[in-house]
């Protein structure tokens, strides 16, 4: 009886609007990570910071690090309500990894778009 009233993939409402296709098994971290990478504004975001590294430009990998801290605050602030549903049913994992991530490429890419201090 109180099995019944827990979470989980019969009760899975949260998790048919965010993985339609999901196995019941629970999502890892790493999981999740890759399902993030792959989604579409990751992908023009990664696109982005490659053309930045590629023209070694300040401006553009500004506007990429914005992008990305958008996305990461898309992903956990402003997520939408079955998201935080679907996390607690298990069928979405924790985006820490992929955010810690994208906060070491948005370092190393503002430390290597830096200009050169001369004299030093």
């Amino acid at each position: 009886m109180i099995l019944a009233l827990l979470p989980g993939a019969a009760w899975a409402q949260g998790c048919a609007e965010q993985r339609p296709g999901w196995d019941g098994a629970p999502v890892g971290v790493v999981q999740e990570t890759v399902f993030l990478a792959s989604s579409p504004a990751a992908l023009v975001l990664f696109l982005g910071t490659v053309l930045a590294l590629r023209l070694k430009s300040q401006w553009g990998a500004l506007a990429v690090v914005l992008g990305w801290t958008a996305f990461a605050t898309f992903l956990t602030m402003l997520a939408p309500a079955s998201r935080k549903i679907a996390m607690a049913e298990g069928c979405v994992g924790s985006p820490a990894l992929f955010i810690g991530t994208i906060a070491a490429i948005c370092v190393g890419m503002i430390f290597y778009t830096a200009p050169l201090i001369k004299g030093r």
